[in-house]
């Protein structure tokens, strides 16, 4: 994998931008080479390592997209006069009998194949049938109710780009299109820690002075969901040789992501760890919460150092090392585009960094919903990301915000894909 580069990153250079960011990310970080072949009802999450072509039109046949009855459209003045005879039935499933000619239609139901001739499909409920005759009771075009073969996809035409995350509604096309397995990368393969001296296992009886460690459960659950193999290393003590011993331990992975550490106090030893073992650009974004972030590599894995407060993780995993995992991933990625939102809070801030407000949408504004910020700020308040429903952001030059504004709003749903 290629290596950050440095020198412009270091500590104390100028702060860097989610886009300029997922932009070098893209550039600078080599995906995962091994592929494998998979059925399509094992491929749900897998990043397409190649195309899917079609190996037939869709649909490979024109068909009748309603049931009713197939005619010739030269016909149409005919058929609501004197009327059509009809001289056939054709099925879903069935190849027709016999052709259409003058004066003549054939009784077809929804997926059944056009007979020869035939160019229009009227529908069942706009015919008056009179024995073996039918006569019109509405105009028609041409081509009326009618599914032309490769009207979605013609033979040999990509269906699915390589670099597409397979969902339920693409493994359907690709079934589609004839394709019964597809080739996708390998899943990523993840370590995750979290370190701090502070930190005692959920569900472990707690000390005086001490946390449970809930970042390390957030990012495992992030790094799962998004279909990585994923290796709880568990909580490491702040102590700079036990560090870097586990880091070098975990080279073996594509992915290293701790949380905690990463900071310039006196206890936050990562970064010298990573060093040691590595190499680091500290990268200082330009983002609120979550404005020190530790990358770098590891051997061939690529390591992320997330900050300690649960919120600046939720913010950092997703909007900054979510483009690093889809780089890695080989996955074709944008952030999720923003939904507009009218704001029912007041704030000033200062300018220079891009900031995520947890809140929560209620009655309608004017035909959009309003959002409501959390009342408690504080980027260690777990509670503000299971009571809210997504992130409000603040552009960089936004110095304050009224009753009525109108903000960018992204749904947790849409940052968890």
């Amino acid at each position: 994998m290629s290596e950050f580069s440095d020198d412009c990153f270091a500590h104390g250079g100028a702060l860097l931008s989610i886009d300029e960011a997922l932009a070098r990310f893209r550039t600078r970080v080599a995906p995962v080479a091994e592929t494998e072949t998979l059925a399509l009802f094992a491929a749900d999450g897998r990043v397409l390592a190649e195309p899917v072509v079609a190996a037939v039109a869709i649909p490979p046949f024109t068909n009748a997209a309603v049931d009713g009855y197939a005619l010739r459209h030269a016909d149409l003045a005919l058929a609501t006069a004197d009327g059509l005879r009809v001289v056939d039935r054709v099925q879903a499933g069935e190849a027709p009998g016999r052709a259409v000619g003058p004066g003549e239609a054939v009784r077809l139901f929804t997926g059944a194949p056009l007979p020869a001739g035939a160019d229009t499909v009227c529908m069942q409920e706009d015919v008056v049938v009179d024995g073996d005759r039918i006569r019109l009771s509405s105009h028609l075009r041409p081509g009326a109710n009618c599914r032309p073969v490769g009207e979605e996809r013609q033979l040999g035409a990509i269906v699915l780009p390589a670099g597409r995350r397979l969902r339920p509604q693409d493994l359907a096309l690709a079934a589609a299109a004839g394709a019964g397995h597809v080739v996708a990368r390998r899943r990523l393969r993840v370590a995750v820690f979290s370190t701090g001296d502070e930190l005692v296992e959920p569900g472990r009886p707690l000390a005086a002075a001490r946390l449970y460690d809930a970042n390390r459960v957030m990012i495992l659950a992030w790094a799962a969901r998004l279909g990585a193999q994923v290796d709880d290393l568990g909580i490491l003590p702040d102590d700079p040789e036990v560090l870097a011993a586990a880091l070098a331990a975990a080279v073996d992975h594509d992915l290293i992501v701790t949380s905690g550490g990463v900071s310039a106090g006196d206890a936050d030893h990562v970064k010298a760890a990573v060093a040691r073992v590595g190499r680091i650009d500290f990268w200082r974004f330009a983002i609120k919460p979550g404005k020190p972030l530790a990358l770098g590599t590891i051997g061939t894995a690529a390591f992320v150092g997330l900050p300690g407060n649960p919120v600046a993780v939720f913010v950092t995993l997703t909007r900054i090392a979510r483009g690093l995992f889809a780089a890695r991933a080989g996955e074709t990625w944008a952030p999720p585009i923003p939904l507009p939102v009218v704001a029912d809070f007041t704030m000033s801030r200062k300018p220079g960094r891009t900031e995520f407000l947890r809140v929560s949408l209620t009655g309608d504004g004017e035909g959009l919903p309003i959002a409501r910020r959390y009342a408690v700020d504080g980027a260690g308040i777990v509670s503000s990301l299971t009571e809210t429903d997504g992130l409000v952001e603040l552009g960089p030059d936004l110095t304050a915000v009224a009753p009525g504004d109108r903000l960018a709003f992204v749904p947790f749903a849409a940052l968890l894909g």
